[in-house]
């Protein structure tokens, strides 16, 4: 039997509830933060009333996007869920090769050595020094999904080698995979890189995609098998809403199925409690009732924000759980 893996352990799909499939809860240093001051998302108690309310308006679980060494920190992402009565699910895997720089571990293992990591932080338990410290002390508390990162119009060479290491670890766990789309581009590159390394494409979620407003694209990146999740519904500022015109496509081509929405707030400059906005509460109230008003109606977003994860977030079939 499938089953999600969050930060306090393993649950039934059923279980998940009304989830935001890709966001950034806790960002605790690390060279985004020496890049950016605003991605500084280290204050819990800022960040805990910031999802309580969201919980308030039916929020239930979440997916914290960040990978290995780049500002993870399990203890607060589970301190965070114990809070405010959550569900999260933890990633392990690697961004962008900006947020490790030349010198990094990733630029030196072997791709056997780093899927290895990603395995265990699966299986083990995240390390508590996030692979940045002179030892690894693996916590309590197990990542649930596999976070990697492609470049404009698919992966890199670089990334080529995390996506290998990826699919080991999938293939060893049965973890599912989220993806970085640079610019919302490259997708359905990544789908073909990640088939032919054995991941079906049922347990791969690519994300950001809604920054391409394409009708044709969407319609063959939901072909695939794949899932998409789109970020942008609060982006889109005087223009027309994309992330709205393709939910609206998606229900017409009848492809809601495979869509997840997620906020990939990951700057202070998006909290409430940051004094940034539109907050956390945003796909549950305003976007809510924007996408009742287009005629999603409540079946569709039932099946967005609860069916969907629930199905994206499972591990594969035969997988080993909790035991």
């Amino acid at each position: 039997m499938t089953f999600i893996r969050t930060v306090l352990g393993d649950i039934a799909p059923a279980e998940l509830g009304v989830t935001y499939a890709h966001e950034h809860l806790v960002i605790d240093g690390g060279r985004p933060v020496e890049m950016h001051a605003d991605f500084d998302l280290s204050d819990i108690d800022r960040m805990a009333t910031e999802v309580d309310g969201a919980v308030a308006l039916g929020l239930r679980a979440a997916v914290d996007a960040m990978p290995c060494d780049c500002g993870r920190n399990v203890v607060k992402l589970a301190e965070l869920s114990r809070r405010c009565g959550i569900h999260i699910v933890g990633s392990t895997g690697l961004h962008h090769d900006r947020y490790y720089g030349p010198e990094h571990w990733s630029a030196r293992l072997s791709i056997g050595e780093i899927a290895d990591r990603f395995a265990l932080d699966i299986t083990d338990g995240i390390d508590a020094n996030d692979y940045a410290g002179p030892t690894i002390q693996r916590t309590q508390h197990r990542a649930g999904v596999i976070k990697i990162a492609g470049s404009d119009n698919g992966p890199s060479a670089r990334d080529l080698r995390i996506f290998e290491a990826a699919a080991m670890a999938h293939r060893w766990t049965g973890a599912p995979i989220l993806t970085h789309c640079e610019g919302g581009t490259g997708a359905l590159n990544q789908v073909r890189v990640l088939g032919d390394l054995g991941v079906p494409a049922s347990h791969v979620v690519l994300s950001h995609v809604d920054k391409v407003v394409d009708r044709a694209y969407h319609r063959e990146l939901l072909g695939t098998g794949a899932f998409v999740e789109y970020d942008g519904s609060f982006r889109w500022g005087d223009r027309e809403n994309g992330t709205l015109t393709l939910l609206t496509w998606a229900l017409e081509d009848g492809l809601v199925d495979g869509i997840l929405l997620g906020m990939d707030a990951a700057r202070q400059g998006y909290y409430t409690m940051y004094g940034g906005k539109p907050g956390l509460t945003w796909l549950l109230d305003d976007f809510t009732r924007t996408m009742g008003a287009r005629g999603i109606d409540p079946a569709a977003r039932h099946r967005l924000f609860v069916d969907n994860p629930a199905r994206a977030y499972a591990f594969a079939d035969g997988a080993v759980g909790a035991g």
